[in-house]
């Protein structure tokens, strides 16, 4: 199948309002393409993520320059469209790199968190429409930098923990998991680890149960499929949380980076970071 990007790059368009930063998913994994799916035809990775953006009200295209003169009556989504694509030169070799996306998002309401969850909805539904995925690991670059924790309501600075009760009517049986938070070049994600773990201990939720964690070094970090100088590379400074995630889907992973991401933020956290987030057992 045909693939849109090279080399993923963070260009910003100068008259472009402002935005929250890039947003990047990989999934990582097996997969294993449907009898019927034509690998030559166009509708490719890019393709199909526009789509499922554009149908679920998530793509915000008014500077797209189509829709005709009604485009400017469009309410606006959560992102604009970069890239996207199945495979990347970038790649670490054994990665099992299945599928990757790149969006702009725009800006975050101080009562809401990052749009974690419907983005990677999104990219697994994409992925899912061309063949059976077997989901091992999840990456995303999440941009902390544009979230301002000064506007979340005393009282709400973990805006995910609003919509916990999705997840209420599951499987009772849940998966380990390994998750590293990364804030590349910069330290702070470690500086901050024990408030960070105190706080998550905390929230009232059992989407996530934490276990056991320690600080990371360079050759336990999983590389992303991106170079040093799209974010704050290279991944340097990681936690590494383990514990038990109550369901393995991208919607549950979802929202554990945006809780991460809301509790970093408020912690003072203002890099990049990259979240890896592993299936440690076989299913």
């Amino acid at each position: 199948m045909p693939d849109r990007g090279v080399t993923a790059q963070p260009g910003m368009v100068p008259t472009a309002p402002r935005t929250a930063g890039t947003m990047f998913a990989a999934l990582y994994g097996d997969l294993v393409p449907h009898a019927w799916h034509d690998p030559e035809s166009g509708h490719d990775a890019y393709q199909l993520f526009h789509q499922r953006s554009l149908a679920m009200g998530w793509l915000d295209d008014r500077s797209a320059g189509g829709g005709g003169e009604d485009h400017m009556f469009r309410a606006p989504g959560l992102w604009a469209m970069n890239d996207a694509g199945w495979c990347h030169p970038l790649t670490a070799p054994g990665g099992e790199l299945v599928s990757w996306f790149q969006v702009e998002v725009g800006p975050v309401a101080g009562d809401r968190p990052l749009p974690v969850q419907p983005f990677l909805k999104c990219a697994e539904d994409t992925t899912a429409r061309v063949g059976r995925l077997l989901l091992s690991a999840v990456q995303v670059l999440l941009p902390v930098q544009g979230l301002d924790a000064s506007s979340r309501p005393p009282n709400a600075t973990v805006p995910s923990m609003e919509t916990i009760h999705w997840f209420a009517e599951r499987d009772p049986r849940s998966t380990p998991v390994e998750v590293s938070v990364n804030s590349g070049r910069d330290p702070s994600v470690p500086a901050i680890a024990g408030q960070l773990i105190d706080d998550l201990s905390h929230l009232d939720q059992d989407v996530f149960r934490l276990g056991s964690h320690d600080i990371a070094g360079r050759d336990d970090i999983s590389l992303p499929p991106f170079d040093d100088s799209f974010w704050n590379g290279p991944p340097l400074h990681a936690v590494v949380l383990r514990g038990d995630l109550g369901e393995w889907t991208c919607d549950a992973i979802g929202w554990l980076a945006e809780t991460v991401a809301d509790s970093v933020a408020h912690l003072g956290v203002r890099s990049p970071l990259l979240i890896t987030v592993k299936r440690t057992l076989s299913p």
